[in-house]
């Protein structure tokens, strides 16, 4: 496995990652395209992931979201999903010029709110010929809801407008936290394996993640639905993930999204919550979605 520093333009922002090309390839190889979720930069376990993908002849490339690591962008610590949308399929076609890659069998996988965007992309860019998504986000509406108490709701809506005058007045975006050790004080992701999981992990493999993001995020997050997109997957064949005691997007909302997809289509029931699947459940997420592609992208 090699793996070397690449960058690409996403229409005037430059984007930046890794390229792991395939183990015992001599030609061009199918590729699988990585991003992360929710605010995380790419040194949390994505390089594991590809290089699990890697050793089974494919090429990965992983990118940091825009706004977040390595990646250029403005403001800094924004998250608009849909221009991480964008940004995954300008990863594809960067993807689709390189000498190492087959452009015929590019995959793409995302885990949480990129697995969310997977999804999205997979039913609208037919350049993927198949899509993993891990413990994804499916419905901002619902999860907020779920996360939220519904007399919480209320104040987030009044800071959304107050930020929205305060930026129309020319000043700069408000941030609130991603994660808090208090699970009822404000922040993005309010739960205690947030916290766990986002400060261990930073301060043991990133330490460019910064623990804040706009409060304009939130309000994105909460308008984001990827469920909507499910039936149009079909026919590109989608796996997704699901882990029994996720909290942070509930399993039965992915559970009932999956139902709306047509096949071809698989479902894992993973053990463990949320981030699990990055660490002590990482062969049981990994290795399935590996099959998958291999299966999937095969001539």
């Amino acid at each position: 496995m090699t793996r070397r520093e690449i960058e690409f333009d996403a229409e005037g922002v430059t984007l930046r990652g890794w390229l792991y090309t395939a183990e015992g390839v001599g030609s061009s190889a199918p590729a699988v395209v990585l991003a992360h979720g929710f605010s995380a930069v790419k040194e949390m376990y994505l390089d594991s992931f590809a290089e699990v993908f890697s050793a089974a002849g494919l090429n990965v490339l992983v990118f940091d979201n825009r706004n977040f690591g390595a990646s250029d962008g403005e403001p800094r610590q924004e998250i608009d999903p849909w221009a991480q949308v964008r940004d995954y399929r300008h990863a594809i076609t960067y993807a689709s010029t390189l000498p190492e890659v087959d452009a015929t069998r590019i995959g793409i996988w995302g885990s949480s709110y990129s697995g969310g965007h997977v999804l999205v992309v997979a039913a609208i860019d037919r350049r993927v010929k198949a899509v993993v998504s891990q413990v994804p986000l499916v419905s901002g509406h619902d999860n907020l809801r779920a996360l939220v108490r519904s007399d919480f709701i209320a104040g987030f809506r009044e800071m959304f407008d107050a930020d929205r005058i305060a930026r129309f007045e020319g000043k700069p975006p408000a941030m609130v936290p991603v994660v808090d050790e208090d699970p009822l004080a404000p922040s993005a992701l309010p739960t205690p394996d947030s916290w766990q999981w986002f400060t261990e992990t930073g301060k043991a493999r990133a330490p460019s993640w910064r623990n804040e993001v706009t409060l304009r995020s939130v309000e994105m997050f909460t308008e984001y639905e990827p469920v909507s997109y499910m039936p149009y997957i079909s026919p590109t064949p989608l796996l997704l993930l699901v882990a029994v005691g996720d909290h942070l997007v509930p399993s039965e909302l992915a559970i009932a999204a999956y139902d709306k997809a047509h096949e071809p289509k698989k479902i894992i029931i993973l053990r463990g919550g949320h981030f699990d699947a990055y660490v002590k459940g990482f062969d049981a997420a990994s290795e399935p979605a590996r099959d998958w592609f291999t299966e999937h992208l095969a001539r």
